[in-house]
């Protein structure tokens, strides 16, 4: 009797882990396969990136990164021109 209950609850256990773990594969194996293309799908990944943002995100949050996004482009349009008073390239 002590055999067939330890059995039970080793199963219950194996498969209620399996079940936790089943999205951490899905993203490890996503995390690996994007990996392995390497710099080539930075630009792809943006794409795809930006267009799914697009159907998923709100106006609030497309002005919220688009005004991020221009913060960013003006403050390294500052850095690079500070560089170049200092003669240095950008």
């Amino acid at each position: 009797m002590t055999r067939r209950l330890t059995r039970t609850a080793a199963l219950a256990a194996l498969l209620g882990g399996a079940m936790m773990l089943q999205g951490c594969l899905v993203g490890a194996a996503v995390g690996a396969g994007a990996a392995v293309v390497g710099g080539t799908a930075k630009a792809t990944g943006t794409v795809i990136g930006a267009g799914v943002d697009a159907v998923t995100t709100s106006d609030e949050e497309t002005r919220a990164r688009s005004e991020r996004e221009q913060r960013a482009h003006e403050r390294e349009q500052r850095r690079c021109e500070q560089r170049q008073r200092q003669g240095k390239a950008c």
